[in-house]
């Protein structure tokens, strides 16, 4: 079957021919429809996150899918039903804590393996199988955009855990800003925009740009961090009480606190690589202890964010989703859809028709 992959040797995403999955008990068999592509694939292909299957000289990509049951195989999910699959499983003939007690989103790093990214293929094929606990099913009606239910999924968990650690005292939110301009901030900010009165996006991009016009769509205030850093939007703009993070970039770490208002938290997404940098460390320690502010980070997600996901997701206006699938690619034009553009928001292989 056809798959989209990286090898040991090879310096991109290639199309490969491998032998399809059969799927073992408990497990069912899925046809492709959809895999969205993200900043971690591109990660991936680069060779700065991520491993390969034990043993393989090549691991399939993609994390983002949606797709269709082709054989339930007694896992008791039906032939035809629509599918997303959750990306993170157990190491292989292992188990540990936090799969037992259902929770394998908590599990630190070395504690699982990630479907297309590390230490197992992912569902950038024709088929893949899965345990049906890893696939959630959603309407056929959202099929189309189906593979957006893992990256909203994230989302919902980040807001999840970071709302959390406002519950025990009365806090009144006003204002949100999410660092980053691509796919996933994008579709934060919709969401954002539900909760808060005023939201921002900060980026580094100059208009005219496609994820400026969809900013502006959503009623947002876009802040080019090339003239305003996130730290000096109090100044510029306001502190905000929710900061959203999605950018690798780890000075963001430090400055989102600078960015809070009192009682405001931040939520770190973005995996940044070694970096060194000088910082007030007492100034940065007063101002958490002293305003009461949070900073968390957050990876991966629950099955029950997935299903959270599926609400979102079909609330979701249909501009914005069709402004932000801005390439769809076959498998044998597999590069248009990781192209690194200004023009790109979210590029999507796919492998069979909707």
């Amino acid at each position: 079957m056809k798959a989209i992959g990286v090898t040991r040797d090879g310096d991109g995403p290639e199309l490969l021919d491998v032998e399809r999955p059969e799927p073992t008990e408990g497990e069912a068999l899925v046809r492709t429809l959809r895999v969205g592509v993200d900043g971690t694939d591109h990660e991936v292909v680069a060779g700065s996150h991520g491993g390969y299957p034990e043993g393989s000289e090549y691991m399939i990509l993609g994390h983002e899918a949606v797709g269709v049951v082709e054989d339930g195989n007694g896992s008791g999910l039906e032939a035809g039903q629509v599918v997303v699959p959750t990306v993170r499983r157990k190491p292989d003939g292992e188990t540990n804590e936090y799969f037992r007690r259902g929770e394998p989103d908590m599990a630190p790093d070395g504690e699982y393996v990630e479907r297309g990214i590390v230490g197992d293929h992912g569902f950038m094929s024709e088929y893949f199988t899965s345990p049906a606990d890893n696939l959630v099913p959603i309407p056929e009606e959202l099929a189309e955009y189906g593979m957006l239910v893992e990256p909203i999924s994230i989302a919902e968990k980040a807001n999840d855990h970071a709302f959390s650690t406002r519950e025990p005292f009365e806090w009144r939110p006003e204002s949100a800003c999410v660092l980053g301009n691509g796919s996933l901030g994008l579709l934060t900010l919709w969401m954002l925009g539900r909760e808060f009165e005023r939201t921002y996006c900060v980026g580094r991009r100059s208009r005219p740009d496609p994820t400026i016009d969809v900013m502006d769509e959503l009623g947002a205030t876009y802040v080019d961090s090339r003239e305003t850093p996130v730290d000096e939007l109090p100044d510029a703009y306001e502190a905000v009480d929710y900061v959203f993070e999605a950018t690798g970039y780890a000075p963001h770490a430090v400055q989102t606190v600078h960015a809070l208002a009192p009682n405001g938290v931040g939520a770190l997404l973005g995996i940044p690589g070694p970096w060194e940098f000088e910082i007030d460390g007492g100034a940065f320690h007063k101002d958490i202890v002293l305003h009461n502010k949070c900073l968390i980070g957050t990876v991966n997600s629950h099955v029950t964010h997935f299903e959270d996901a599926v609400d979102t997701l079909e609330a979701m206006p249909e501009w914005l989703l069709e402004e932000l699938v801005t390439t769809i690619a076959t498998p044998e034009t597999v590069d248009a859809a990781f192209e690194d553009d200004d023009d790109q928001i979210k590029g999507v292989v796919e492998f069979a028709a909707l």
